[in-house]
This record gives structure tokens, sequence and C-alpha cells, in this order.
């Protein structure tokens, strides 16, 4: 178990790190998809170049981040590659941090297609007492789309995940859920609590039997002790993520109408989390990839691909924490490189 300052850095820096590439550094408000809108941009597509690959990760290790793992595949076919003090092979087991919210959100929206769940429940409804009593009520919609309005956890301690949720709403202000977004680890804290409430098992039993067995997942699991839990605390690989991905894009995990969610934004400005907790990036050529970045141990990764999976990419990197606009510099780099040749279509 890591100690609260830890815990709180950690947070704090996954937060700063979707900040600067969701709302900031590579996707301009302006530039999101509007708010409501289930975004799935048609695409054609080019040759993987894998020189493109190759010099976006150049020079590494530098002052900001020591290595890098990327892998790329599609219908273009697939590379993948290594760089400075990633010495070990490109299927080296990671910490994946914030990826672990999609594998949580895929769990609730299964719950959701059996109709033992609904995204307009409330966690006041699902789970009595947790929050305090002068808390407007928050939906299960808004904790996987990030417009719950619950303050940042920067009172946050170490504990069961209850301790978490109650430490973290122990200071500061809430917003009114459902206005603005706040990307917030408290709200996949709360998720994971859902499904064990209405389940009646473990959360780690529901994702092992819901998804990590059904797709042979051998190399994800969630370390026994890992205080991120439901919102970041697993460990997996490229393959697993990448098949992870693909299936739950493709609608072997979910029903139609919940895998519709993966793709629907709220209706609240400046939305870029979908209800399936899918983040919407809007590369300077200007098509629209989702996925999901995460920060944990060391390790600060991300997994993308277009709607029609024309293209998938997995990276993983070793920033040093000298300069956050450094490590998104190089993510935002490697995210071009990896979707080059894939093109929205004249018209779009």
């Amino acid at each position: 178990m890591t100690n609260a300052w830890t815990q709180k850095a950690r947070w704090l820096t996954a937060a700063a790190m979707t900040a600067l590439v969701v709302a900031g550094a590579v996707v301009p408000a302006s530039a999101a998809p509007p708010p409501g809108a289930a975004v799935a941009v048609a695409v054609a597509h080019g040759r993987l170049d894998p020189d493109a690959l190759r010099g976006a990760m150049a020079g590494l290790p530098d002052d900001y981040v020591r290595g890098a793992m990327v892998s790329v595949s599609g219908r273009d076919g697939r590379w993948s590659g290594t760089a400075g003090e990633w010495t070990g092979p490109v299927d080296s087991a990671f910490a994946t941090g914030s990826i672990t919210k999609l594998f949580t959100s895929t769990v609730v929206l299964q719950l959701v297609g059996e109709g033992r769940l609904s995204l307009d429940d409330t966690v006041q409804e699902l789970l009595p007492g947790l929050l305090p009593s002068s808390y407007a009520p928050i939906t299960v919609g808004q904790l996987l789309s990030h417009t719950s309005g619950l303050q940042k956890p920067v009172c946050v301690h170490p504990g069961t995940p209850e301790e978490v949720v109650r430490s973290a709403v122990s200071c500061g202000t809430p917003t009114a859920p459902g206005t603005a977004v706040q990307y917030n680890g408290v709200n996949y804290f709360l998720a994971g609590l859902v499904v064990e409430k209405v389940t009646g098992r473990s959360y780690g039993a529901e994702l092992r039997d819901r998804v990590l067995r059904p797709l042979g997942l051998r190399h994800t699991a969630l370390p026994t002790g890992e205080w991120a839990w439901a919102e970041g605390g697993l460990v997996s690989d490229s393959g697993d993520l990448r098949r992870f991905f693909t299936s739950l894009i493709r609608g072997g995990l979910l029903r139609p109408e919940q895998r519709r969610l993966l793709f629907e934004l709220p209706a609240v400005p400046g939305a870029n989390f979908s209800y399936g907790g899918l983040m919407a990036y809007r590369l300077d050529s200007g098509l629209v990839v989702w996925g999901k970045t995460g920060s944990l141990h060391g390790h600060t990764s991300g997994i993308f691909a277009t709607p029609d999976l024309v293209r998938v990419a997995v990276y993983s990197m070793l920033p040093t924490g000298k300069d956050g606009d450094q490590e998104v510099a190089l993510a935002k780099r490697l995210a071009a490189a990896a979707f080059e040749g894939v093109t929205v279509p004249t018209g779009r």
C-alpha cells in the first residue's frame, strides 16, 4: 500500500496528463467532438509508416523520458518497437494506470445490458451513506463520463475503496452533477463499488469472469493489495490490451445498445469522455481516435484506435517526471506516427 502522499501525487499526475492530452496540448476544446454526439469517424487509410514510428522515438533516453514501447496493428499490418531504457521485449507487462477504467466501465455496461443496472441509477441509491448527504444525486452515467461534479481528490488517503472515497470527499466542494467535465479517479472507485453492490461479488471476480477469462487475457491481472483497484490497478501488456480493446470496439463484450455508448458523449460543454469511459482524441490531421491514457508505478501509457479498427496503437513511456509538457509532446508524436496515413475522408 502506498502512502497518502504517493497516492495523491499519482492521481494529480494522471489528471494533469489527461487534461493536457485531451483538453489542452493536443485536443483544444474548440476541436473536441460536439456535446452529445455519437462520434464514429469513418476513415480512409494508407500505409503504416515504420519510419515515422522510429522517428517519433528517436533520441530516447532524454531528460524527460527514459524509454518507450509502441505497438501498432490494423488492416495495414503491424509494427512494434522499443527505445531507450525499455530493455525488455515489446510485450513486457506494465502497470496500466487509468487504462483500467475501460475494464471497469465495460463491466458496468455489461450489467446495464443485463438489466441489473441503469446509467440513470444514482450513487446515493446504490451506495447509501457513502457520499455526504448534502451532495446532489450523481448517476452511474456521470461517473463513467467524468461529469459527476465530484471535487478533486486532494485529501485522499489509502485504505479500503470506501475509505478512499470518504477521504476524497472530506474536503473541497463538488459542483452540480452533469454540468461540467472534471476528470476524477474517485468516479471509478465508486463504479467498482457499484459493481460489487449489484452483483454481490468482488470487483476482481467480476472482472475475471466477465472480461479476463473470456478473452484469454493471461497477462492481465489486478495485483493483490494494489490501492488503485478499479480506478487504475491493472497490470497488463500490449498484446492483452490490444485484444481487449479490439473486442470491446467490435462488440464482443457488449450488447449493441451498450456498445453505442462507447462513442456517445454527454451533452455537457467540453465533454471528451463517453458514457463508456473512452476519451475522444483529435489528431492535428483532424482524425478522431478513441481510447484512454494511464499513469502508475513509473509508466505513462495509452491505447487508442479508430472506431473501425483500421489502426490500433498501444504505447508506454518511462517518464523521468521532470517536465509533464515534454511527456505530452512525446505522446503526441507517438500518436501522430501511429496513425500516419489514416485520414478523415473528403467531405467529413
